[in-house]
Order: C-alpha cells, then structure tokens, then sequence
C-alpha cells in the first residue's frame, strides 16, 4: 500500500495536463516493471477518430516519449485501425492476453466516459493483485484528471479558461529561449514547424442576444460557438474562454497566410451557422503572431488592438495586427514607445 501512495504522489505531483499520461506511465513502469507500456488517447471529431500515444515507455527508457500534438490526424491510426483498443474502449472493461509475455489493456476514463487506452507488456500475465493495483491507480488517475479538468476549463463551453493561458502561452516562448521550440518528441513533422498565432475572437452585438432573448439562450449561444471553434480549428489547437463573449485561440501555423485562412474559416462557419431563436450572428477576430520574448499581455494586447479595429469598421471580418501596422491603419505603439523614451 506504502508503494501505491508513492506513486500517487508521483501522479498527483504535476499541474500540468500535458503531462499527466507521461506521470502515469512513470509511476507504472516502477511498479510493475513492464516489457513496454503506452498511453493512447482517442482524438478528433466523430466518425475521423485517431489514436495519438501520450506516453510510451519501454524498458531501459530513462523518460516516457510521446506522439507529437502536432502530428496530422492523417499520420494517425484511425480508431478501427485498431480494433483491441476499439474493443477495450467501448466495452469499458478491460481485456487481457495471456501468454509469455503478456498484454493487457484497460479503459482509461475521465468524467464524460472512456476516453482512451492503457497497453502494459510484461514477461508474465499480471496477477490479481497486480490487476487490482493498476486499476486502483486508474481510478485515483481519473479523479485527478477531473479536478485539473474542473479547475483549467470554462464551466459553460468546457473550453480552457483564462487563469490556464499564461502558463501554456509561456511555454512557447521559454525566457531568453527561441520562440516556438523546436518539437522534441518521437514524431518529426512538417507540421511542427512554424509560429504560434494569437487570435481574440470576438461576438458582434452580442449584448443584443441578451437583452432580445434572455442570458439562457445568450449562453447557449456561446456553447455552441464553442463546438464551432473545437470543430474548425484541428485537434491541437488551444482553444479558450476568457470570459462573457471573448475567445482567444493558440494556432500553430506555417505562416501568417496560414493562420488567416484558419481564422477566416471560422468567421465564415459562424456567419453561415443558424442559432436556435437567434438566427445569424457574427464574429470579428484580430490575431497577432507570438514573437521571440513575448508575453501574454503584449501579444493579447495586439490581437485585441485588431479586433478593434475589426468593430469599429463594420464587424464580422479578420484583422491582423501585422498587417495593420504595415497599412499604417494602426500605429506600432512598441516603436513609438522607444522613441518617446529618447
């Protein structure tokens, strides 16, 4: 029992989301001593589903490694690719391979029911106490994911919340560092080239929905501008609430022509999407691109200075401070700062 809350605490050491299938897998691997292990999650929308490995770890491995969040799902096995782990995630039980060695797989879950799968190798099938171990350990996993899952996401659209973004926008630009570091892990893909792109988004006239219809259906208007924004932009995107009708969106893109086609694209979709009672409504959205030494004020700043701009000439369009600057529609207030101070 003494060796079960160790690793409990090991599990529970860590704040972070990302890496809490990295710290399952440590805390396995020293309990059990398995050939290999794996943590897959299912990603992507319904009838596109994909497995994406969030930690794998095999024996004689200092760390756990992982699939890159920024792999294609193209590069991703489809979910019936697959069809053990299929099995184990709809039938929520787990399903065990005897033999030498072994395999066993158990459904991971979170509140909203199984979201992935569990694969341990050993020389010898696991015995009962062994079995009763992992799954007492799966289950104190799943409440912890629950309370990192109820104190990082908007309670409303289950979007990340505000208090969340400076700790994930930081990390893409580390102190003194490179902006956007180079990906480290297994998966090497054109993908993971390119900046991060900032974009505030925006309900036009939103104040309207509330006092014509009332705050339930304004809420349910935000809800499913949430499934708009989860079902236009990819699976690693970093999608946010910042509170009443702002959204701030994290892309990764090759290129500033990349992320406007991304954030025009979702302009579109909402523009053209029919709400219950309310009919059409619309968005505008100003982005920035993250630089070196930025910080999550500076480039919120910038993005929200564009979409500002977007609403004070006509609404429903995308803006990029960039570009705005370099129309001399905007003036760059970092330049006329540095002037000021000689």
């Amino acid at each position: 029992m003494s060796e079960l809350v160790d690793h409990l605490a090991d599990l529970t050491a860590h704040r972070d989301r990302d890496l809490l299938d990295a710290s399952l897998a440590g805390a396995l691997s020293e309990m059990l001593a398995p050939l290999w292990l794996a943590v897959h999650r299912r990603i992507g929308q319904e009838g596109a589903e994909c497995w994406l490995t969030r930690a794998r770890w095999s024996r004689g491995d200092v760390a756990a490694t992982a699939d890159s969040l920024w792999t294609s799902l193209d590069e991703l096995p489809a979910l019936e690719a697959r069809p053990a782990w299929q099995d184990c995630l709809h039938k929520q039980v787990p399903h065990f391979a005897e033999g030498s060695p072994s395999t066993a797989l158990f459904p991971l879950f979170s509140d909203g029911g199984a979201v992935g799968v569990l694969e341990l190798c050993t020389e010898h099938p696991l015995a009962t106490a062994e079995r009763r171990s992992v799954a007492s350990l799966l289950r104190l996993y799943r409440n912890f994911q629950g309370l990192l899952d109820y104190s990082q996401h908007d309670t409303l659209t289950g979007l990340l919340n505000r208090k969340t973004f400076d700790a994930s926008f930081l990390r893409l630009t580390p102190p003194g560092g490179e902006v956007n570091p180079p990906n480290t892990e297994r998966r090497s893909v054109d993908a993971a080239a390119g900046t991060h792109y900032l974009g505030l988004i925006d309900v036009d006239h939103f104040k309207r929905v509330n006092d014509g219809f009332g705050h339930l259906i304004g809420d349910e208007v935000l809800l499913l501008l949430s499934r708009l924004m989860r079902g236009t932009f990819r699976h690693h995107d970093r999608l946010y609430r910042f509170g009443g009708e702002e959204f701030v969106a994290l892309l990764r893109c090759a290129d500033e022509a990349s992320a406007a086609i991304a954030f025009e694209r979702l302009r579109v979709n909402v523009e053209q999407f029919s709400f219950p009672q309310v009919g059409h409504i619309t968005i505008s959205i100003g982005y920035t691109a993250v630089v070196a030494d930025d910080s999550p004020s500076r480039a919120f700043e910038r993005a929200d200075r564009a979409v500002y701009f977007a609403k004070g000439n006509g609404r429903n369009q995308v803006r990029s401070h960039a570009a705005l600057i370099a129309a001399a529609l905007l003036q760059d207030e970092q330049k006329a700062g540095a002037i000021e101070l000689f």
